[in-house]
């Protein structure tokens, strides 16, 4: 399917309250097939044109869309994108990447400028977004002092993740890789599950988000059951597919695929036979992340799930290299602690703190 993607976003302040919209249109008959807008709170026009982006490719994806023309009133975006300009500012570079990510999924993707007059429809629905966010009830005034941007510059309201890896299942007592295998808990994981709960149901959490495997649920309705919330799963959370090492351990996966082991042990875009690379893992958890925000932006929100997708979300709020992978140690239900800004800023609060176990 060849489709449209025509993008806008604005700020009503620059930065201020900003929004964004996003059409998908059939390239042959100029059928609307999709549209998308949303607010984010306090942000830049530049960062407001780039979630527009995000927003529509991610559209044309969910069609399934193989050839995609994105059009944006944005010189900026379309320049940069095309790889004309550098992206020197630290809060649109990691948009430029989730955009860029996003756009390797098709077969071919152009983008072309076009005037604000040819953009009319995304211009809408950008305005409708920042419209519905300045109707909202507005908060309690904060005391002097309090509305000092973040020491990093970040501004606007951060949306707040608590990073917590599941209980102890029977793989991980005997040190196997466990990937899409789907183990329950055992004893004592299920009682470090419920130590975790009793310590996070004393926050406001807005939703709790779950891998779909079970030991990662069973820990997250551990805390759900407590505040009487639901848990609500995403794909995306899964842990990596370990492919044809499954179940085995680290010296068995090395005797069995020698070369690839090694090789895998220091490259990020080396798959395990039948498997997953990490690069691929990063990808679509920064997807999932995302999807994650765009629902519950500006709340704080407990995210369940296993080493590789929580390491990798640290590894995007430190905006490192991928040896981080390599270099980061997670406990059974270690607690972690992320905050994504929506001007594309981040800060980590917490790795690994396991308190709630002593």
């Amino acid at each position: 399917m060849k489709v449209i993607v025509e993008a806008d976003g604005g700020s009503r302040g620059n930065p201020g309250p900003a929004g964004y919209g996003a059409v998908v249109r059939d390239k042959q008959s100029g059928e609307t097939l999709a549209e998308r807008k949303g607010a984010i709170g306090v942000a830049t026009n530049n960062v407001a044109e780039y979630q527009g982006l995000i927003a529509g490719l991610r559209a044309a994806r969910e069609l399934k869309a193989e050839t995609v023309d994105v059009r944006m009133d944005s010189k900026l975006v379309v320049e940069q994108m095309s790889g004309r300009w550098k992206i020197k500012h630290p809060s649109m570079q990691p948009l430029a990447k989730e955009a860029q990510e996003l756009a390797r999924g098709f077969g071919k993707v152009t983008y072309e400028w076009i005037p604000r007059e040819r953009n009319r429809q995304a211009d809408r629905l950008a305005n409708e977004a920042m419209d519905g966010a300045e109707k909202k009830p507005q908060e309690k005034p904060a005391a002097e002092g309090d509305k000092q941007p973040h020491w990093s510059g970040a501004t606007g309201e951060p949306t707040r993740v608590i990073l917590l890896r599941h209980g102890q299942t029977r793989l991980s007592v005997e040190r196997r890789y466990s990937g899409r295998g789907d183990h329950e808990l055992t004893e004592l994981g299920l009682h470090q599950a419920e130590k975790a709960a009793e310590r996070l149901s004393k926050t406001d959490v807005a939703a709790i988000i779950s891998s779909p495997l079970q030991r990662a649920t069973q820990t997250a309705r551990k805390l759900a059951d407590r505040i009487g919330q639901e848990v609500v799963t995403h794909q995306g959370l899964i842990e990596t597919d370990f492919g044809a090492w499954e179940g085995l351990t680290f010296a068995e996966a090395a005797e069995r695929d020698p070369e690839v082991h090694r090789r895998w042990l220091g490259d990020t875009s080396v798959r395990p036979p039948e498997g997953e690379s990490f690069d691929e893992v990063h990808a679509r958890v920064r997807r999932a992340k995302a999807d994650i925000i765009t629902e519950y932006g500006g709340s704080t929100i407990v995210v369940v799930s296993h080493v590789t997708p929580i390491k990798t979300l640290l590894r995007q709020a430190l905006d490192v290299g991928p040896q981080f992978l390599f270099r980061m140690h997670l406990d059974l239900t270690g607690v972690s602690i992320a905050e994504f800004y929506p001007d594309g800023h981040a800060s980590v609060k917490l790795v690994n703190d396991t308190s709630h176990l002593s």
